[in-house]
């Protein structure tokens, strides 16, 4: 029978659920267990995939084509699975799903209401993501107290209930400040927070305390009495020089023994012999390289953050450091190229949705083709750098992207109106379709041309599986064209359309339209990323 891990948070937001949740499940998973995830998101929207990437950060696509939210994309680099659309619900999907029911007649004309429909809706949801698997860590986004996070919180306690105390783990991410001014650590907030946590009816058997400096063994005891808990059921979460150390570090805690002791699953020892061994290439490498990382949504970084991570992944691979010059490209439109280019190894353009700061990439593109500097373009990328060949190269000025002018003479990047999703459904788009769920989503085959570059970055395969999410497609018809010219089609998908292209003239140049970042693990570095790292590297 399936375990629960059970993963809140208290204080404040962006205290390291997430990575807490995956390095948990990581420690299991190299214990030899069968471990997933999940993240319950408490906001209204259905999914993230209409939210401002400024607003929420990445949207992360599972290989089903859901959009979810970007700790997915934590859990499957850090426990190097494949997840699902069953490993993300938001409060819109329970009431949505609800909601259908009760107009379909299935609640046999009862009173709806949160307890206990909703709340069994997300228990049932719970129990099905945790099918068949050994541990499944349930995180829930958001803080105690929240009065979006209610229903789930009351969920979370039916299911200890009912699971019993073998079978569920409360852990509680909280923070335990450091007062400079006092020269003291804090713990008020935390024994409020497990209060409120109480309140509600549950009662934390974990408590991961993030701060910034070291727990004295008095904090730890403080924390463990004031909380109910044994002291070696206080883990200390400090900022570790990477992400990827955290699993280490907590480990050196022995932070499964008092998991393992109340959960029944016996004695572990996670192999984490090749984990540390790329840890330490990610914090001591031999070599360094700078790419520029030309983008518009860089008020928040984590907007990139599967991309950031790939580009971490493939340094590692490399033994190098990637340091990353962040370019808005509404900077290049004011100001031009040379001044943010002239001294970066390589050029990646990254995907993103609206006319705002494009011609900036547009400009960055054409100075990475005249200059023969690496460039990788993906999505959005790809796109433009197809834009830019026809006007630059081929000398069609008004070439351009339905997206940005739905007249335009010289569709280059259009919509096309039918496709076969990820389920075999057929849909059709419009430029009036609803923002939500019309995009091509989702892992796709890609047929790659032999003897390119992109071939040879993936190590020869003829065929590849990569994940998705746009709307606009390179548009074939001038295929012939451009390969005339020196763009070659190095890509395509099953259906016949452009998935990649590249530049006969030019030392490593490849733009493609799916995003190799997400599938990019730890262990496992995107192959894609790590060629343009290893070129750049090879021709600064």
């Amino acid at each position: 029978m399936t375990r629960y891990i059970f993963v809140t948070g208290g204080v404040l937001s962006s205290l390291g659920k997430g990575i807490s949740s995956a390095s948990i499940g990581a420690l299991l998973k190299n214990s030899g267990l069968d471990v997933s995830i999940l993240k319950i998101d408490p906001y209204i929207n259905v999914d993230p995939g209409t939210m401002s990437p400024l607003e929420h950060g990445e949207v992360f696509v599972t290989a089903d084509g859901a959009e979810t939210d970007l700790d997915l994309g934590h859990y499957e680099r850090f426990l190097d699975v494949k997840l699902s659309k069953l490993n993300n619900f938001t409060t819109g999907q329970v009431y949505l799903s609800v909601i259908k029911r009760e107009r379909k007649g299935d609640y046999l004309g009862k009173t709806i209401q949160v307890v206990p429909h909703i709340v069994d809706e997300i228990k049932n949801r719970i129990k099905k993501a945790g099918r068949g698997k050994d541990v499944l860590i349930v995180e829930l986004g958001g803080t105690v107290g929240d009065i979006e996070g209610l229903p789930f919180l009351e969920a979370i306690r039916e299911l200890t209930h009912d699971l019993g105390i073998h079978k569920a783990y409360n852990i509680h991410v909280t923070l335990v400040p450091y007062i400079a001014a006092a020269g003291e650590l804090k713990t008020k907030p935390t024994q409020h927070s497990v209060q409120e946590l109480r309140r509600i009816g549950i009662s934390p058997d974990m408590i991961i305390a993030r701060c910034e400096k070291p727990l004295p063994q008095e904090v730890r005891e403080k924390i463990a009495r004031s909380c109910g808990i044994p002291t070696e059921s206080v883990i200390e979460a400090r900022d570790a020089e990477t992400i990827y150390k955290v699993p280490l570090n907590f480990l050196r805690q022995e932070i499964l023994k008092p998991i393992s002791h109340q959960l029944h699953l016996g004695e572990l020892s996670p192999q984490m012999d090749e984990w540390d061994f790329i840890v330490k290439k990610i914090i001591a490498p031999k070599d360094e390289v700078t790419i520029a990382f030309v983008g518009k949504y860089l008020g928040l970084k984590e907007s990139y953050k599967s991309l950031t991570e790939a580009l971490i992944h493939a340094g590692a691979a490399l033994d190098t450091k990637v340091n990353i010059n962040w370019v808005d490209s509404e900077l290049i439109e004011a100001e031009g190229s040379e001044g943010f280019l002239r001294d970066v190894a390589g050029v990646l353009v990254a995907g993103g949705f609206g006319e705002r700061g494009v011609q900036g990439k547009i400009e960055a593109i054409r100075y990475a083709r005249e200059h023969k500097i690496p460039y990788l373009g993906i999505c959005l990328g790809m796109q433009l750098s197809i834009i830019e060949f026809a006007r630059n190269v081929l000398g069609i000025e008004e070439a351009n992207s339905m997206e940005f002018d739905p007249d335009t003479k010289y569709p280059f990047i259009y919509l096309i109106d039918e496709f076969i999703d990820h389920s075999g459904q057929k849909q059709i788009r419009t430029h009036k379709s609803p923002m939500g769920g019309t995009m091509r989503l989702g892992e796709y085959a890609c047929k790659v041309k032999e003897g390119t570059k992109l071939w040879e970055a993936y190590n020869h395969q003829n065929i590849i599986y990569e994940r998705h999410r746009h709307r606009y497609e390179a548009n074939p018809e001038y295929r012939e064209l451009l390969e005339q010219n020196g763009m070659i089609v190095s890509g395509e998908s099953e259906e016949g359309l452009i998935e990649a292209v590249e530049l006969r003239d030019h030392p490593w140049f490849i733009g493609v339209q799916f995003h190799p970042e997400f599938t990019s693990h730890l262990q496992k570095p995107n192959p894609l990323i790590v060629a343009f790292i290893k070129n750049s590297m090879m021709h600064r």
